[in-house]
């Protein structure tokens, strides 16, 4: 007997393309311990994400498309891979679908990626007729993240960021060298790089779009790229594009084509998630700690210790700095203690106005393992 594939339903086209849309990180979702994502009562996937306030809330994640042109090689998406069932949504379908989220108030916004069906522009094309109807016909007000296809137009990205609340485009990886190990079909100046400058032109401080947020995407280890590697551009990503976040996505065996460095790695899984680990950390010191990129230590190889979290490893090579007084030292010294982050420091300089003296960390709500490691490095 033989077998007919029907259409996928709206339905059966969310189950597919929000579950591909996991590969994509680059949106205001949660980089902590809890889980990544969440189902919705009918079963489609939630992210959460982290609010200025601080709370938490929940975004409508889905790919347009799952039908794409490009030869990623790391990417199970990727053309002539046939393992996964191709479908599209239009414009009014994503808004069907997304509308009764937001107005039930389960979502506060959407997050709209997609494969390279046809070209760039074409592509963009369905997320940007999505957004302008939500935009006005359903006067949709709240967060909005449109990724950025390679290779899109200067218009494209214009009209993206008129009507996102936040963009991204994945830089993938460290250079020209290893971005030509990922694929033959996307040209790293002229796909990434060109589109990258136009985003941070268009959102810097004082432009008219300087409120958009934008982000972008390393796939680590999918190529041999060092560390020292990424700590290099991911400085530059942030000082001179002025790029509000990067995400890092530890590749993983068996999704690739044979040929990838990262599929003939004989690195650990296990590894390649502790080293996405060790690089959100060197993120936070560049973010939030006052480190530079030239201050990140390597082993001989080029790589962040595994072992050991990239602040403890610089206070190790800098000892002369230690211990620090903790009644004493300002705010720079004091976030370079392994153990003390953002909320512990401000809370011993608040215990210190007046006069005030810190005499046990425990005092100020700072116990445990923290505690334990930043004594070790502070006189009190």
């Amino acid at each position: 007997m033989a077998f007919i594939q029907t259409a996928p339903d709206i339905q059966e086209k969310l189950d597919i393309l929000s579950a591909d849309a996991q590969y994509d990180l680059s949106c205001a979702a949660s980089c902590g311990s809890e889980a990544p994502r969440t189902r919705g009562e009918d079963d489609r996937w939630l992210y959460p994400v982290t609010l200025q306030s601080g709370g938490k809330s929940l975004m409508f994640k889905t790919l347009v498309s799952n039908v794409c042109s490009s030869d990623c090689k790391y990417c199970p998406l990727r053309a002539g891979h046939d393992t996964t069932r191709r479908c599209s949504l239009s414009p009014e379908e994503i808004v069907r679908a997304f509308v009764p989220y937001w107005r039930s108030r389960k979502v506060i916004g959407l997050f709209l990626t997609s494969g390279i069906c046809g070209n760039a522009d074409a592509a963009m094309e369905r997320m940007l007729a999505t957004a302008e109807i939500l935009r006005t016909r359903e006067r949709f007000r709240g967060i909005l993240h449109l990724k950025i296809i390679p290779g899109a137009s200067d218009a494209a990205i214009d009209r993206a960021v008129s009507l996102a609340s936040g963009v991204s485009l994945n830089i993938e990886t460290a250079g020209e060298k290893h971005f030509a190990k990922l694929t033959t079909r996307k040209d790293y100046l002229q796909s990434i790089i060109r589109p990258l400058k136009r985003i941070a032109a268009l959102t810097a401080k004082g432009e008219r779009y300087a409120r958009v947020k934008t982000s972008t995407q390393f796939v680590v280890g999918a190529s041999d790229e060092t560390d020292r590697e990424l700590v290099k551009y991911m400085g530059g990503l942030y000082d001179r594009l002025g790029m509000h976040g990067i995400y890092y996505s530890a590749y993983q065996r068996g999704l690739g084509d044979p040929s990838l460095p990262g599929e003939q790695s004989t690195v650990s899984n296990a590894d390649l998630l502790t080293r996405e680990h060790r690089l959100y950390q060197t993120d936070f010191l560049l973010r939030k700690y006052g480190f530079t990129s030239d201050e990140i230590g390597f082993d001989p190889q080029g790589n962040l210790p595994l072992d050991m979290d990239p602040k403890e490893a610089w206070a190790h090579s800098h000892s002369e700095h230690f211990p620090i007084n903790v009644n004493r030292a300002d705010k720079a010294e004091l976030l370079r203690v392994p153990g003390l982050g953002p909320i512990s420091v401000r809370r011993i300089l608040k215990a210190r106005q007046g006069g005030g003296r810190v005499r046990n960390l425990g005092d100020l709500g700072i116990k445990g393992k923290r505690a334990e490691k930043a004594t070790a490095w502070l006189q009190i």
